[in-house]
């Protein structure tokens, strides 16, 4: 199946200049969907995932599949101030400015297996700062997987040191 057809390019959103992948049309082809998880999943090849990580918020959709898929749990990564319970902070920069993500503290166990999950790969900064959060709880990051990854804007520069994994590359 050509998951590629299923993904929309919108120009100029959220700003000019920018083409936006939108996997909206994906989510809603169930056949595609379906096809999409087992081709993520088959991108972990059958190591051990104990949590699947999913970086807010077009993580969470394909990530929460991936770990009902992968018999794992599904732990979300947040904006700063969004989760409720005690947590930890990592800052990262954005283009212009700084931004911050938030994983609960109790979320990943020193040894965890952890798949890190997120729709699209641009610059890599905020995998990179979700996977600094996953190594301070002691996890061990197994691999980054999106479904996207923009290459024009080299972000798996940012993840050298992970096993990276991407369905569909622009």
């Amino acid at each position: 199946m050509d998951i590629e057809k299923y993904i929309r390019e919108i120009p100029d959103f959220p700003k000019t200049g920018v083409n936006f992948k939108d996997i909206t049309p994906l989510l809603a082809h169930a056949e595609a969907t379906a096809f999409c998880l087992e081709q993520l999943a088959a991108l972990t090849e059958s190591q051990q995932i104990d949590k699947v990580v999913g970086i807010e918020s077009r993580g969470f959709l394909f990530g929460t599949l991936l770990a009902k898929e992968l018999k794992a749990g599904f732990v979300p990564v947040r904006k700063g101030g969004k989760l409720p319970h005690h947590t930890l902070k990592q800052p990262y920069a954005l283009e212009y400015g700084m931004d911050a993500l938030e994983i609960h503290e109790d979320a990943i166990k020193k040894g965890d297996k952890v798949l890190l999950h997120d729709d699209i790969l641009a610059t890599g900064g905020t995998a990179r700062a979700a996977c600094q959060l996953i190594e301070k709880l002691g996890g061990e990051i197994v691999q980054c997987n999106f479904l996207i990854e923009l290459e024009f804007l080299k972000g798996a520069s940012k993840l050298k040191s992970y096993d990276v994994r991407s369905l569909l590359c622009y």
